[in-house]
């Protein structure tokens, strides 16, 4: 018994002494947090108007709260966003098919919607925002979204809430791979689509999304003063829409043509349904761009302005050429000007002013028109709804553009007031008018990441679980072959 207790007794010596040896003897007390003065308070409420960083670093309750007005602007632009995909591209998509394919882009876009969510809850939100390396972040660092919580994280946002945006980024993440399934509609698997949308996260769109809006990101030229590429992108023309479009290029060639292509009329079956899809992506965009400030600001007025000019301009010019052309202006032609008009304008929304938005708006109805009427009858690829030609085109239109329009009087992140611009010569270039330069590199690595990878991931797919329904199935409609549901009776 006496060895007993003697040995129960060293041991709880060893304990104490290897407890004292891993705690500091004089520890520093943790810092108590002073109240904060009268100068403190109109410092930091000065800063928070003006959407300026905090003023004061002392721990203070101003020092970890969020602002409740750019909060409550950035949940309501969260919800836009998430709006478009559900219900604005699911009626503007459905209305667009086949009526015995609609509920089939309905349940591409409500699982696209759920898989993409897991995926940013596990790690996707922590390998585009969290700091790694230039072109992927860190794997663990917010996984599971550990650590994103309500007070801000500085790296994006001085008054937002870290866990708003998160939300309000992962919104962007869902919409991008629904995108796709434009290119694909009608014939594509749904279990194929699901696996594709997993493996394009990882290899095109989260890689992509760091490397432009991450803050060690390899292009974010305003926020990364060690950018190599000096590219701006306000709220997605590569992240989202070159990505998209491009990836959908490819995936429809190695998918095949429906059948019966181009020789069958295959007209879509409620354009009733795709001008109201249309009315909510339009009001969606508007948390789409202007939400992109991360801020209730004066640089998310602009893009409030510039998105209403240029998607109306776009949306105006589509139309008037078919009725040059064909004597007639389609619904179509409207609805279609409208989103080429909202895609145009998107990386160059907080970046160009009102004259420059005149200026996309009048490009985006001309030219992904022509890329819709005439490019895809040259060279045969069928992009069921579009998506190459408005989303791709239109997305590598509105990249350039910016590099061509972008000014600093309507954005100071532009200009020497930024210091990370100032630090990597973005100032210099974008006074210099040669931003389009590092606009083309951007637009450059974006097609090859999205070509080379959708290639790669397409052919994966395929070996997995096949890519393409049965002739059977094509024909009869994949709502019931793959849903078991009919989208209409009687």
């Amino acid at each position: 018994m006496k060895k007993l207790l003697l040995l129960v007794g060293f041991a709880g010596l060893l304990a104490a002494s290897n407890l004292n040896a891993q705690t500091p003897a004089a520890a520093a007390p943790a810092p108590v947090a002073k109240t904060p003065t009268t100068e403190d308070r109109l410092a930091d409420i000065e800063a928070y108007i003006n959407n300026g960083a905090r003023q004061t670093n002392a721990p203070t309750a101003l020092a970890t709260s969020a602002g409740p007005g750019h909060n409550a602007w950035m949940m309501t632009s969260a919800a836009l966003v998430l709006f478009m995909t559900l219900p604005g591209l699911a009626l503007f998509y459905g209305g667009l098919v086949r009526r015995k394919n609609i509920l089939s882009v309905m349940a591409q876009c409500l699982g696209i919607a759920g898989i993409v969510t897991i995926l940013w809850f596990i790690c996707g939100y922590s390998m585009v925002f969290a700091a790694g390396k230039p072109w992927l972040g860190s794997i663990t660092k917010f996984a599971f979204l550990n650590g994103v919580d309500s007070a801000p994280n500085t790296d994006y946002a001085a008054w937002v809430s870290h866990n708003v945006f998160s939300m309000y980024q992962m919104m962007f993440a869902i919409i991008t791979p629904a995108l796709i399934i434009g290119a694909i509609a009608e014939r594509m698997k749904f279990k194929a689509i699901m696996l594709f949308v997993v493996l394009w996260m990882f290899v095109v769109y989260f890689p992509l999304a760091h490397m432009v809006w991450g803050v060690d990101g390899l292009m974010n030229g305003v926020w990364n003063g060690d950018a190599k590429i000096k590219a701006i992108d306000f709220a997605g023309g590569t992240v989202v829409h070159m990505s998209s479009g491009w990836s959908a290029l490819i995936l429809c060639i190695m998918l095949g043509k429906r059948l019966g292509f181009p020789k069958e009329p295959m007209q879509p079956h409620s354009m009733v349904m795709c001008m109201i899809g249309t009315g909510m992506l339009w009001v969606g965009w508007y948390g789409f761009n202007a939400g992109s400030a991360v801020a209730a600001d004066g640089v998310a007025a602009n893009a409030f302005m510039t998105t209403t000019l240029a998607t109306a301009v776009a949306a105006f010019v589509w139309p008037m050429l078919e009725y040059i052309s064909r004597g007639k202006p389609s619904i179509l032609g409207f609805c279609s000007g409208a989103v080429a008009g909202l895609v145009v304008i998107t990386p160059a929304t907080g970046f160009v002013d009102a004259k420059g938005a005149v200026i996309i708006g009048l490009l985006a109805g001309v030219i992904p028109y022509f890329a819709v009427t005439k490019l895809k009858g040259i060279f045969g690829y069928d992009d069921a709804l579009d998506t190459f030609g408005v989303h791709a085109v239109g997305g590598t239109l509105g990249a350039l553009l910016t590099g061509v329009l972008a000014t600093g009087k309507v954005n100071a992140n532009l200009t020497d007031a930024n210091s990370y611009a100032k630090a990597n010569g973005l100032d210099k270039i974008v006074a210099n008018h040669g931003l389009w330069i590092e606009q083309l590199k951007a637009i450059g690595l974006t097609i090859t990441l999205a070509v080379v990878g959708t290639v790669v991931i397409a052919l994966i797919v395929k070996a997995v679980c096949g890519l393409r329904v049965s002739e059977d199935v094509e024909t009869v409609g994949l709502d019931v072959a793959e849903h078991g549901e009919e989208g209409y009776h009687g």
